[in-house]
């Protein structure tokens, strides 16, 4: 077998290996943090969490599927580590950038939701009421 079809063997499973194991991980530690985003609703948490898992496996292996023609042939071992190594390094740098985007959206989400529930106070602090124009006294001062 020639071993540029070795080494997209190895490429592919190593590559579809890393996204379940990342995919899993991130559903698994990822449901509590989308229940408290969702103020406790179990039910919606675990539909968007699946719903993530899904979309992130399609996005990681149609990248594995794109990302795996080379334009070189490999020749003897050390080319195959090399491409493997270059290939595998670029999908966890994917893998880890789409990772960092869905917690930024939902921390977003989190903060947005947080800031709703928080309770407003009973009376407005001094200096912070209704704001005269621009040069005239603050009305009650």
């Amino acid at each position: 077998m020639d071993l540029t079809v070795t080494a997209y063997a190895v490429y592919l499973l190593g590559s579809a290996a890393l996204t379940v194991w990342v995919a899993r991980t991130l559903s698994r530690n990822g449901r509590v943090f989308l229940v408290d985003v969702l103020n406790g609703n179990e039910k919606l948490a675990d539909a968007v969490n699946h719903l993530l898992v899904v979309g992130f496996y399609l996005v990681n292996l149609g990248f594995i599927a794109l990302y795996l023609q080379d334009d070189g042939s490999v020749t003897n071992a050390r080319g195959v580590v090399e491409n493997l190594s270059q290939k595998l390094g670029v999908v966890l740098l994917v893998l880890g950038a789409l990772h960092l985007g869905n917690v930024f959206v939902l921390s977003r989400f989190r903060r947005r939701g947080a800031a709703a529930h928080r309770p407003q106070p009973a009376v407005v602090p001094p200096g912070y009421g209704p704001q005269a124009p621009w040069g005239q006294p603050t009305p009650g001062m």
